[in-house]
């Protein structure tokens, strides 16, 4: 007799390993043919279905003309794709079991609870599409929990506005589709377990990220939750799972490029839509969240405000989208590290509070490489490479923001030079307050204030100088992640600890010729900036001064 419990064991022993919270498993060895890349062997009629569709989606031509057409144009990708999750051929290695139990007891009332963290969407989530997997299956009942915080490391009312924003959005889809959304306030590892017990849940399915606090949560969460009820972790951030991508810290983007580009025709498909779920009662007893009283329990540092720029939420995010494939796509490639130029797609806040698939945004971007290829090419070697191996990096070193993370060769040189003078020596308070001899760097700093955001090309330089102005190289670290985190949109994010890594500690670069205080770590001055774009302009458009120490 074919039960839920059997179906749940028989569709994790096809593709998966039982793997512990802490540790990925390793992953298969990359096909080598552009052929294989089209058609990978493994779970052969899945791979090669996912990866038609996603040589499809690639292919064709844009044909929407406005903002509404482009929102219906992603609707009728998904349809187009699969009418549910239950038609699609969902790839097993996106998935990973972390508790010891993998059956669901088949009178849970409370069915399958999609616990979402990183990934604050419900269209192309992987997560939350697994979840619904599950319960269509096993005809179960589906929900959402998202467990708030009242403070986070040193995020601000900045933050938690984006986030929590995003959220109501994320409400109001799921209570559209008949799915149950809870908003839980507390830490998951009190509030989840309860939730879990009182609601008689069967499953757990949850988002990945790979920063130490998150995983501590997942860990928390696992020893908490009833032996009975299996926890199970899906990767719906990266394109290429981490787990498969690579089993062990990359050295840089040349040595994880080909591991995950190799992996793109299996990986980079279009998802199927999260749909009106017909199992349990839906909403019918689900009381709205008070969001008032959820922004009355924050505890979060209120003095740093929200920006009017961005619009969080799922739709936000496809508008910044649809204007960046619009009008800046075609001037990306050759304009990026031109700070005076509106060339970005600006959707990094999106990314980091996961109201927007990563995976959704080289789709459609990679719809205009027959107009702009350099441009969209040189998009997808940033959204997928160089955003994956950032999580590489915090995923596999703990210490991926600190100088004991850094390579020997970078650790020694820093240290060599620890004792070089420092002149001018700043104060955090001085830095913070945009009041260096730089003018450029102060406009920097005022951009981030402001506005949240900084160019990546000057957030290189930025750093940079954080480090020849302080006395030491763990105090340079220290206040870039601090001011990065405090400001940023997105903060607190495995690309803002990297890029802090390479600009400070040469993390995913090399050796260059030794100077004062940097050592061998790549050095950036102003001379540098003023061969690069027109500084002047940036200076007058945020008005940073010199001030003398």
């Amino acid at each position: 007799m074919f039960t839920k419990a059997s179906y749940w064991r028989e569709s994790f022993k096809i593709a998966m390993k039982r793997t512990k919270a802490q540790k990925a498993g390793p992953s298969k060895k990359a096909p080598k043919s552009e052929e294989s890349r089209s058609k990978p062997k493994s779970d052969a009629e899945s791979n090669d279905e996912e990866a038609s569709t996603s040589k499809t989606s690639l292919v064709s031509k844009p044909d929407y003309q406005n903002f509404e057409q482009f929102l219906t144009h992603l609707e009728h990708q998904r349809i187009c794709t699969a009418a549910n999750i239950q038609e699609f051929p969902f790839k097993k290695k996106r998935v990973r079991v972390l508790s010891k139990s993998d059956d669901v007891k088949e009178s849970s009332l409370g069915g399958v609870v999609y616990w979402m963290s990183r990934d604050g969407r419900v269209q192309d989530n992987w997560a939350l599409l697994f979840a619904q997997r599950l319960a269509f299956k096993l005809e179960l009942p589906l929900s959402v929990v998202f467990c708030l915080v009242p403070k986070f490391l040193n995020a601000t009312i900045r933050h938690y506005k984006f986030m929590m924003g995003g959220l109501q959005e994320v409400e109001q889809q799921c209570r559209a589709l008949d799915i149950p959304f809870h908003l839980l306030m507390g830490p998951a590892v009190e509030k989840l377990p309860e939730f879990v017990k009182s609601k008689d849940i069967g499953a757990v399915v949850c988002d990945f990220a790979p920063l130490r606090l998150p995983r501590q949560w997942v860990e928390d969460v696992g020893k908490a939750l009833p032996k009975s009820v299996p926890l199970v972790q899906v990767d719906a951030h990266n394109v290429v799972p981490l787990w498969v991508a690579s089993d062990k810290q990359e050295y840089a983007a040349r040595t994880i490029r080909n591991k995950i580009n190799s992996k793109l025709g299996e990986f980079l498909s279009e998802f199927p839509p999260v749909v009106r779920h017909p199992y349990g009662t839906g909403c019918k007893n689900v009381n709205v969240v008070d969001w008032s009283a959820a922004y009355a329990s924050l505890q979060c540092d209120m003095e740093v405000g929200e920006v009017q720029w961005a619009t969080p939420g799922y739709k936000g995010a496809c508008q910044q989208l649809y204007e960046f494939c619009s009008r800046r796509l075609r001037h990306f490639n050759d304009k990026r590290n031109d700070p005076t130029a509106d060339a970005l797609s600006g959707l990094s806040p999106w990314l980091h509070f996961g109201h927007i698939s990563a995976q959704r945004c080289a789709l459609e971007v990679q719809r205009f490489r027959g107009q702009h290829k350099a441009s969209a090419d040189a998009f997808c070697e940033e959204a997928i490479v160089r955003r994956e191996l950032a999580d590489n990096f915090c995923f596999y070193n703990e210490h991926y923001d600190s100088l004991k993370g850094l390579s020997t060769w970078a650790y020694q040189t820093l240290d060599a030079h620890r004792k070089d003078k420092r002149d001018p020596c700043y104060s955090l308070e001085e830095l913070e307050k945009s009041l260096t001899y730089d003018d450029l760097w102060n406009s920097a700093q005022l951009q981030l204030v402001r506005e949240g955001k900084m160019h990546g090309f000057l957030r290189m330089y930025w750093a940079k100088k954080i480090l020849e102005w302080t006395a030491t190289p763990e105090r340079a670290l220290e206040y870039a992640i601090l001011l990065n985190d405090k400001y940023s949109l997105d903060g607190r994010d495995p690309n803002g600890y990297v890029g802090c890594m390479w600009s400070i500690g040469g993390v995913h670069d090399m050796g260059w010729k030794e100077r004062a205080i940097f050592g061998k770590v790549r050095y950036m001055n102003y001379q540098g900036c003023r061969r690069k774009f027109d500084v002047n302009a940036f200076v007058m458009r945020y008005g940073g001064k010199v001030h003398k120490k």
